[in-house]
C-alpha cells in the first residue's frame, strides 16, 4: 500500500489501542443523550445551530467514535449511520446503542473511500472525527460525493491557531507561535497522523468540490465551562483564542 495510505493504517491501530481508555476517560462528557454538544468544551448545538432540524434526515457521522452523537440524533428522529476507522470504537458504539435503546447501522471504513452510493445522505458531519485523521484532499471530495444536492456538510476540527501554538516540549498550546502556518497539511508523531490546512486552502478545496461556505463558527467556552479534555486547550487559552472551528458548508453542485 502506498505511503498516502499509511496514515490510515497507523490511525486505525492507534484508535484500536486507545479507545477503551478514551471512552472511559470522556464518558462523563460524551455519554449524555439529552443534548447535542460540540467540541472539547461541549458548546450546545442549541446555541450554535449547526445542523438545524434533523428529524427524518439521512445523516452520516464521518468518524463516529463511540457513536454518542448518532445515538442522540436517533433519539431526535434522525436516521443516522455511524462510520469509523476503528473496530474497537464501533464496539463501544454498539454497547452504548443498546444501553440507550436505539439502533442504526455502524460501518467500519475510512473517510477517504466510504462504502456508500453517491448522494446517499442529507447531512454528513463530524466532531473531531474523520476530517482530522483523513487527508482532506481525499475526504472532502468523498463527503461531496456522498451528499445529495443542497446537502449539509459540517465538521469541527482543531483551529489553525491552535495548531501553530502547539508546543511540543510541554505537549499543549501556549501563547507563542511554534509551527509554520503556511504549508501546514500533515502532523505525525509515533502514534497517529493528523491533518490541517491554512484557512485559504480549506476554502479553495471546498469550492473545488462544489461547496459554498455558509459559516465558520469558532466555539468559545463560557467562563465557568468544564471539560474532560483540559489538555487540548486550557480554559484560559480557549477563552482568548479559538481552539476549534466548525465549517458549515452547503453542496451547490
Amino acid at each position: 500500500m502506498s505511503g498516502t495510505r499509511r496514515h490510515v493504517r497507523k490511525n486505525r491501530r492507534d484508535w484500536d489501542r486507545t479507545s477503551d481508555e478514551y471512552q472511559r476517560e470522556h464518558a462523563p462528557q460524551l455519554n449524555r443523550w439529552d443534548r447535542l454538544a460540540w467540541g472539547t468544551w461541549g458548546v450546545p448545538e442549541s446555541k450554535l445551530n449547526v445542523l438545524g432540524d434533523v428529524e427524518g434526515k439521512q445523516m452520516l457521522e464521518f468518524g463516529c467514535g463511540g457513536g454518542q452523537w448518532s445515538i442522540t440524533l436517533a433519539r431526535l428522529g434522525a436516521r443516522p449511520v455511524g462510520m469509523d476507522l476503528s473496530t474497537r470504537q464501533l464496539g463501544h458504539a454498539k454497547l452504548l446503542m443498546a444501553e440507550a435503546g436505539v439502533s442504526f447501522p455502524l460501518v467500519n471504513a475510512d473517510a477517504e473511500r466510504a462504502p456508500f452510493a453517491d448522494e446517499s445522505f442529507d447531512i454528513v458531519f463530524c466532531d473531531h472525527g474523520a476530517t482530522t485523521f483523513a487527508d482532506p484532499y481525499r475526504s472532502i471530495p468523498e463527503a461531496a460525493r456522498l451528499l445529495r444536492p443542497d446537502g449539509l456538510f459540517a465538521f469541527n476540527i482543531e483551529s489553525p491557531i491552535h495548531f501553530v501554538c502547539w508546543n511540543d516540549e510541554i505537549e499543549r498550546v501556549d501563547d507563542r507561535l511554534h509551527l509554520d502556518y503556511f504549508g501546514m497539511r500533515r502532523w505525525e508523531d509515533r502514534e497517529s497522523v493528523n491533518f490541517q490546512l491554512p484557512q485559504g486552502d480549506w476554502i479553495r478545496l471546498f469550492r473545488a468540490n462544489g461547496f459554498e461556505v455558509e459559516d465558520l463558527i469558532e466555539p468559545r467556552p463560557p467562563a465557568n465551562a468544564r471539560t474532560t479534555y483540559p489538555d487540548f486547550s486550557p480554559l484560559a487559552w480557549a477563552r482568548r483564542w479559538p481552539g476549534e472551528n466548525i465549517w458549515k458548508l452547503r453542496k451547490t453542485r
